[in-house]
C-alpha cells in the first residue's frame, strides 16, 4: 500500500472509530482528494439520522487533527469533508489549457470537489446576475477577476464588454488594461451614478430596438459601500438594472461582505439568482448570504473555498486564481499577434469619456462550440482515472487497520495533487 493510501486509510478508520464510540453504525466506502480538501464517502445504516452524524463534526475533526469537518448528505451517502494541511491553488491559465473549447458568453469559476471544471454561462435564464459574498480574505475579488478575465479570453470585444466599478480601486485595478473594458474604472459614487444612468438609458434603448448585444457586464466591488455612499439614487439605478437588465444583455457581477437587505436593499437581494459564497463569520451570516439554512458556509476554509447556490442547490468548488502577472500575460497575448484583429467595432460613447480613452480593438477568437457534460465516472475506481474535462485522484477503501498515524504524514502533506493532475496533462504550473 502506498504512503498516500496508508494515511487515507488511517483517517477513514479514525472516522469509523468516532462513529462507533457514539453508537452510530457507518463505514467509509471511498472518497476523493482535491487541491483544497479530502472528502470521505460514508455509508450509514438504514434508519440512521443524518443529524446524528452531523452532530459529531467536532469530534471527527478532533480525531483527524484538523480545524473543522463539514458533514452533509449527498444522494444516498454522507460526505465528510476535511481540509488538507497545505491546500494548493487552482490557477486559471493551466485550467484554461485543459478546456480547449468554451461555450460563448461563459466564464470559468474553478473546479468542483470531484475535479470537474465549473463553468457559468451569463445569458442563461437561471443566471442573469451574480452576487459574490464573503468576509475579507475569502477570495471575493479573486473569483470575480477570474470570471471577468475568462470571459475576455474566450469572447471578442464585439461580443462582451466590461464596465468596472470599484470604490477602493484595488480589486479590479489589474483588469483595467483589458481591451474589453469600456472607459476608465469608476472609483467614486458620483462617477458611478453617471455611469449607471447611462446604463439605464442604454437598457431602455435596447428594449425599444429589441437588441441585446454586445453583452455589457457591470462588475461592482464593495457593493454595500457603494450603496451607502451613493444613497438611494445608486440603489434605485442598480435595482432597475437587476430587474430588467438581462433581456437587454446587461448583467451585474457584484461583490459584498454582507448581502442583507439592510446593507444593499431588498430589491437587490431578490434579483440575484446565482450566489457565490465564501467563508462567513457566523451561521446567521451564512443563512443571509446563501438564502439556505444549514449551508455550512461558516465552515468554509477561505482563500477561494466557495459555494455556488442557485435555486436552493449548492455546489462546493475551489475558485480559480490568477495573479497580476497572469493578467499582464493575457493582455499581451490579446494585444499581440496571438489574437488576430481583423476589424474594429463601433463602441458606445460613455459619459465623461474622451475619445482617446475609449478602447476599440476587436479580439478575434477562433470559432468555439458548446461542450457537453460527460457521464459521471465510477466514483471510486481502484486506479486513478482521467476524464476528458477533469481529473482527480480517487481512492478506494481497503480494510487495513492502522493503530497509529503513518510516519509518512509529513511527506503526504507536501505532495501537490494538483501539480500531478496538471503534469499528466502536459501542463506546467
Amino acid at each position: 500500500m502506498s504512503k498516500r493510501l496508508k494515511m487515507l486509510d488511517y483517517q477513514s478508520d479514525a472516522i469509523e472509530a468516532v462513529l462507533a464510540q457514539h453508537k452510530v453504525s457507518g463505514q467509509v466506502q471511498g472518497g476523493v482528494v482535491t487541491p483544497r480538501l479530502i472528502k470521505f464517502r460514508l455509508a450509514a445504516q438504514v434508519g440512521t439520522k443524518v443529524s446524528k452524524i452531523s452532530a459529531l463534526a467536532e469530534e471527527i475533526a478532533m480525531a483527524l487533527g484538523v480545524n473543522e469537518a463539514r458533514i452533509y448528505r449527498q444522494g444516498s451517502a454522507i460526505s465528510v469533508e476535511v481540509p488538507r494541511a497545505k491546500p494548493e491553488p487552482v490557477r486559471l491559465l493551466p485550467l484554461c489549457k485543459q478546456l480547449k473549447q468554451i461555450p460563448p458568453h461563459t466564464s470559468i469559476l474553478g473546479i468542483e470537489d470531484n475535479g470537474t471544471p465549473l463553468l457559468l454561462r451569463l445569458p442563461a435564464p437561471d443566471v442573469s446576475h451574480v452576487l459574490i459574498a464573503g468576509t475579507t480574505g475569502s477570495g471575493k475579488s479573486a473569483v470575480a477577476r477570474a470570471l471577468l478575465v475568462s470571459l475576455s479570453m474566450y469572447n471578442r470585444q464585439s461580443e462582451i464588454q466590461l464596465i468596472l466599478i470599484d470604490p477602493k480601486g484595488r480589486g479590479f485595478g489589474p483588469l483595467t488594461s483589458l481591451p474589453h473594458v469600456l472607459g476608465e474604472m469608476v472609483t467614486s459614487a458620483e462617477a458611478a451614478e453617471v455611469r449607471l444612468r447611462w446604463l439605464v438609458k442604454e437598457m431602455e434603448r435596447r428594449d425599444q430596438s429589441q437588441s441585446s448585444r454586445p453583452l455589457l457586464v457591470v462588475a461592482i466591488d464593495e457593493l454595500a459601500d457603494l450603496i451607502q455612499t451613493g444613497g438611494k439614487v445608486i440603489e434605485k439605478l442598480l435595482t432597475r438594472l437587476a430587474q430588467r437588465g438581462r433581456e437587454a444583455g446587461i448583467h451585474l457581477i457584484a461583490c459584498t461582505q454582507k448581502p442583507t437587505a439592510a446593507h444593499i436593499g431588498s430589491g437587490m437581494t431578490a434579483n440575484f439568482p446565482v450566489r457565490l459564497v465564501g467563508s462567513v463569520a457566523s451561521k446567521d451570516e451564512a443563512r443571509y448570504a446563501t438564502g439556505v439554512a444549514d449551508s455550512g458556509a461558516e465552515k468554509l476554509g477561505g482563500r477561494g473555498d466557495f459555494l455556488l447556490i442557485t435555486k436552493g442547490d449548492m455546489v462546493r468548488f475551489q475558485s480559480a486564481w490568477l495573479g497580476p502577472k497572469d493578467v499582464q500575460g493575457v493582455v499581451q497575448k490579446m494585444m499581440g499577434n496571438s489574437f488576430p484583429m481583423n476589424h474594429r467595432a463601433e463602441l458606445p460613447i460613455l459619459p465623461a469619456l474622451s475619445s482617446s480613452q475609449r478602447k476599440s480593438p476587436i479580439i478575434e477568437a477562433k470559432p468555439i462550440q458548446p461542450i457537453s457534460r460527460e457521464k459521471e465516472i465510477s466514483p471510486f475506481p481502484t486506479q486513478r482515472v482521467q476524464a476528458e474535462r477533469g481529473q482527480m485522484e480517487h481512492i478506494q477503501r481497503k480494510r487495513v487497520r492502522a493503530a497509529s498515524p503513518p510516519r509518512e504524514n509529513e511527506e503526504l502533506q507536501q505532495l501537490s495533487l494538483f501539480e500531478q493532475f496538471t503534469d499528466r496533462l502536459g501542463i506546467s504550473l
